[in-house]
């Protein structure tokens, strides 16, 4: 159980910090939900809390666990189907589970991507929402704003288009 000031991940919407737990009655029945505030776009969110585990709530990671998803952004694109269905499928599946590393994976392939032949618009959505998911969770994890985490993530993807262009001449 997760209480008040905790902060956790919810799979496929960010990480936030539990600012209270409320009882609300919906169809005659009275349920507890945890309420988490995102530091992106201050939205709040009602978490039942009878549902945790099923929908995969986690604590977010710990800074020294920051450099590892960095590391996965530095990397290589992985091996990615060619059709573009089966592509998003796989992406999809890769940010439901909430783990911040294949979520690194996806924000990073579908970047690589986006700089090397461009992205549909279903794609592009996908890696807008991929990267807030990422960024809320790095801005809790390092007690950063989101401007700079952006920036971090940015001059990964910058750099490495630098490094590919000198590389061709």
């Amino acid at each position: 159980m997760f209480e008040t000031g905790d902060k956790i991940v919810y799979p496929n919407h960010g990480a936030g910090t539990i600012t209270d737990i409320e009882k609300k009655e919906v169809l005659g029945e009275t349920k507890k939900y945890y309420v988490m505030q995102l530091p992106i776009g201050e939205m709040r969110v009602m978490i039942p809390m009878d549902n945790v585990d099923d929908i995969g709530i986690r604590e977010v990671i710990s800074s020294d666990r920051v450099d590892d998803v960095f590391q996965i952004l530095k990397g290589e694109k992985s091996e990615m189907s060619q059709n573009w269905n089966r592509r998003y499928r796989a992406n999809t599946e890769k940010i439901k589970s909430g783990d911040i590393f294949e979520v690194a994976e996806v924000v990073r392939n579908l970047t690589l991507r986006d700089i090397e032949k461009g992205l549909s618009t279903g794609e592009k959505k996908m890696l807008s929402n991929s990267r807030q998911i990422l960024i809320s969770e790095l801005v809790l994890a390092e007690d950063k704003d989101k401007e700079e985490i952006e920036e971090e993530i940015d001059e990964i993807f910058f750099d490495t288009e630098e490094e590919n262009e000198e590389d061709e001449e």
